[in-house]
């Protein structure tokens, strides 16, 4: 595994992070937030390397027994905690870990490293675990939280780290990497889709990504014509159903964006305009906004593990949809 780099949109931010480790400034707990696909992990993930090498220069040196050590993917100054597989909360018995982990002596002598990925899915119990461990870290300890909905993490942690939030990216900050990785035709295209997100707009291209974005979008055509919307249920994948509620929820920020300003220029998916134009035709702007709502509340449940039916969901939510087409 090769030590991680910095990626082109990040580098102020780096070069922040760097001035205060070297100036010993470095609070012991950063939080480390932004949508998914905007690089937060890399970020985290050169700032470990760093810290932990014995010979950090601008980066990790990539040389030293650390740096060995953590390319192989162990290291023992480094802890990772994130949800069990098939799990969406982190629990309590690993945040006592952690707790075991910050009260021992560095074996390679330099920083002890926690991260925690992502931070919204402690559960109260193991949160508040955590706040002894955030206020009394001890020397030469380093947590690093990341967070796609910092919102979701209790007031209480938020309050003992250091907040870096990462905005979404400027397309010229972002494009030559996105023309390497995608070409120069559909660079601003997924740019766009993604609203502002390169990681997420290579994500959104893949060939996987794009057959879900059509099978979608012709779900919501037929709505416009008259389908039974459990019938359009039935067609689509219960499991990709974040996917599909993320893209619901883009396609009706734009509809609203369009139908509160007519402009195009505001659109994250300009090519579907002619399905917003005919939605428009029969809904209300409060309308969406209220379907909205719904479809933001059911990513929520699934997020925080609540579990609702997939198909179910599905269903309601698509019947909304088509009683305000035909409304």
């Amino acid at each position: 595994m090769a030590i991680a780099g910095v990626l082109p949109w990040h580098q102020s931010t780096w070069q922040q992070l760097i001035r205060l480790t070297n100036e010993g400034r470095l609070p012991h707990a950063l939080l480390i937030s932004g949508a998914h696909g905007v690089g937060k992990q890399q970020l985290a993930e050169a700032l470990i390397a760093r810290t932990l090498c014995a010979q950090p220069g601008e980066l990790a040196c990539g040389h030293c027994h650390s740096c060995a050590m953590l390319a192989s993917g162990y290291h023992p100054d480094l802890m990772r905690i994130s949800p069990e597989e098939g799990k969406r909360q982190i629990r309590i018995d690993p945040i006592r870990d952690v707790n075991r982990f910050v009260s021992q002596t560095a074996q390679q002598g330099g920083y002890r490293v926690i991260v925690i990925s992502p931070a919204e899915a402690m559960n109260i119990a193991a949160a508040n675990a955590l706040l002894k461990s955030l206020e009394e870290p001890g020397d030469k300890t380093l947590f690093i939280l990341l967070s796609d909905v910092p919102s979701r993490t209790l007031p209480t942690i938020r309050s003992r780290c250091q907040q870096w939030p990462l905005a979404s990216v400027p397309f010229e900050d972002c494009q030559g990497w996105l023309t390497e990785k995608l070409g120069s035709d559909e660079a601003h295209f997924w740019w766009r889709v993604s609203g502002g997100l390169p990681l997420l707009a290579v994500e959104l291209a893949t060939p996987e990504e794009r057959a879900l974005r059509h099978q979608i979008h012709d779900s919501f055509e037929q709505l416009v014509r008259g389908a039974e919307p459990v019938s359009e249920a039935a067609r689509l994948d219960r499991q990709a159903i974040d996917a599909i509620l993320w893209y619901g929820i883009a396609w009706l920020e734009d509809l609203i964006r369009l139908g509160l300003s007519g402009e195009t220029t505001v659109l994250h998916n300009p090519d579907l305009e002619p399905l917003y134009r005919q939605a428009m035709k029969n809904g209300r702007v409060q309308d969406w906004f209220r379907l909205l709502d719904y479809a933001r509340e059911q990513r929520r449940l699934f997020a925080v593990g609540a579990n609702p039916n997939p198909q179910l969901v599905l269903e309601a939510w698509l019947v909304r949809w088509s009683a305000l087409l035909r409304s």
